[in-house]
């Protein structure tokens, strides 16, 4: 018994034992205040970053939804009409059944868009992918502007959906000057 009590003595003693110690209350409490004041100045960048991101999801969403139908057109070999909601949802429809809808809140709340030609909201594509006459007569959906309502309009990165005549879809940069960036429009 003696031996196990003397090893006991001998373990607790040792330099080793004696130097792992935890970490004290005013260190943590340093720690917790420099991580609080990184917080608080990374927060308004954190929120214009957030809504830049949904921006970018209204305007991929639609451009997404825009080259599904010019696929479908051709895939289906029939007219393929693709309808812009009042707030960036969108239906792609053939022969009068829709058959791909997508809401808006796929990560794209806070953001308001305007389109031209004004009022516009439906595109009809060909069997062939190109744009044709919408089958109520309306003018053809030929551009979608994105940006946010939150935001000033120097932290706001807008976005807008081109339409070319040949039915392809472009997303650009508005801002940018053309010529200066693939980005612009």
């Amino acid at each position: 018994m003696k031996s196990s009590a003397t090893a006991k003595t001998l373990i607790l003693r040792s330099p080793i034992a004696r130097s792992v110690r935890g970490v004290s209350l005013i260190e943590m409490m340093i720690a917790v205040t420099i991580v609080a004041i990184l917080a608080v100045l990374g927060i308004p960048s954190y929120q214009v970053w957030i809504q830049n991101t949904q921006i970018r999801n209204a305007a991929e969403a639609v451009t997404n939804g825009l080259q599904r139908a010019r696929g479908e057109a051709v895939a289906r070999n029939a007219n393929v009409t693709f309808v812009l909601g009042a707030d960036s949802s969108w239906t792609l429809s053939a022969n009068g059944a829709v058959f791909e809808t997508r809401p808006a809140s796929d990560g794209s709340l806070n953001v308001t868009r305007t389109v031209l030609p004004a009022g516009a909201t439906t595109l009809t594509f060909s069997n062939f992918g190109v744009i044709t006459t919408n089958g109520d007569g309306s003018a053809p959906l030929t551009q979608v502007d994105f940006d946010s309502a939150l935001l000033s309009a120097a932290d706001s990165r807008d976005l807008r959906v081109t339409i070319g005549v040949g039915g392809n879809a472009k997303m650009c940069d508005p801002n940018l000057t053309t010529g200066t960036s693939p980005l612009a429009c």
